[in-house]
């Protein structure tokens, strides 16, 4: 008898009869997040779940006598309880590596698009109001040949510094809860102290996970630091940033601009004053967003699946249970 695997995020449907040949498939399908209540009902016969969103917290476990294997389409998986995934012996996965040259690229979008205004400037023409050259209050801010300093130097913070150094010429330096010396020696970049890092870089990208240690890491103090011509970029998770002191900052022009993939609460308030301010460039979380490497992430998420309710160990684990 086959073991049942419950999808609950939209996949193609090669990858569902994938899955099909090995496993029985419940697929929700739609773009929605699938209720709560619901999920918990469907909870009860399943052995493998695969998600991007669900919170898979200790209620989910103990509605799911069956479960084996939980399998995030996502490198992130705050959406995991760990310890109780832990306690549980389940196994969880996610899906790293097959994302971070895209995530890279539209990391870059969003420096240039906030440094040079784009967003900015194409409604300017959108709305009619181009009528002259344009003089210096429009003008933009260079990105080449400036410093960028990456908080979070993982693979993804890896490929932005290759793209920064060899692409546009910018000095980086990072911090990272450990130094990566073969990095340092690799890309030409350098470790420097959170304080440094933030009181000397022109571009700042923030990449680390939400963990407990790292909720509102910046916050209205690491603003004050900053270059007043200083622009924030945040590609990792919304709650990392205090989102108040952000908004704050740039009402007090401490910095000049953010660029944002992520937020605090997503979707986020359409009155969240972040979305009416001219020098921040704001995205719906949408890094990996591109057919080709959401493909590879649920082909990814499916492959781990099938691996585990088989008794392998999954290509993608979670650290904690390596």
């Amino acid at each position: 008898m086959k073991k049942r695997v419950l999808v609950t995020e939209q996949f193609p449907s090669s990858i569902i009869q994938f899955l099909e040949q090995e496993v029985e498939v419940e697929y929700w399908g739609k773009p929605d997040q699938m209720p709560r209540e619901l999920l918990l009902k469907k909870a009860v016969n399943i052995h493998g779940l695969i998600t991007g969103k669900d919170q898979i917290d200790q209620a989910l476990i103990e509605a799911s006598p069956k479960l084996e294997v939980v399998s995030n389409v996502s490198v992130g998986y705050d959406n995991f309880d760990v310890e109780a995934i832990k306690n549980a012996k389940l196994l969880a996965t996610h899906t790293p590596y097959v994302l971070d040259e895209t995530v890279a690229d539209l990391i870059f979008g969003l420096i240039i698009a906030t440094s040079r205004r784009i967003t900015e400037l194409d409604q300017y023409v959108k709305q009619g109001k181009w009528k002259f050259s344009l003089d210096k209050t429009l003008f933009g801010t260079d990105v080449h040949h400036k410093k960028l300093g990456i908080i979070g130097m993982g693979r993804i913070g890896e490929k932005v510094a290759r793209r920064a150094r060899l692409g546009f010429e910018m000095e980086v330096a990072y911090f990272n809860r450990h130094r990566k010396q073969n990095v340092e020696k690799d890309l030409n970049i350098r470790y420097e102290e959170m304080d440094a890092l933030l009181e000397s870089s022109d571009f700042i990208l923030l990449l680390t996970p939400l963990t407990k240690e790292t909720y509102h890491l910046i916050g209205a103090d690491c603003f004050h630091k900053m270059k007043k011509t200083a622009f924030f970029i945040n590609a990792g998770r919304g709650p990392v940033v205090d989102e108040k002191a952000l908004v704050e900052a740039l009402r007090q022009n401490e910095i000049a601009g953010a660029g944002l993939d992520v937020f605090e609460q997503e979707p986020t308030d359409p009155n969240n004053p972040l979305l009416q301010m001219k020098n921040v460039v704001t995205l719906p979380h949408t890094a990996s967003a591109t057919m080709e490497t959401r493909n590879q992430m649920k082909w990814f998420a499916a492959k781990n699946m099938l691996q585990g309710l088989k008794g392998e160990k999954p290509d993608a684990l979670i650290k904690e249970l390596q």
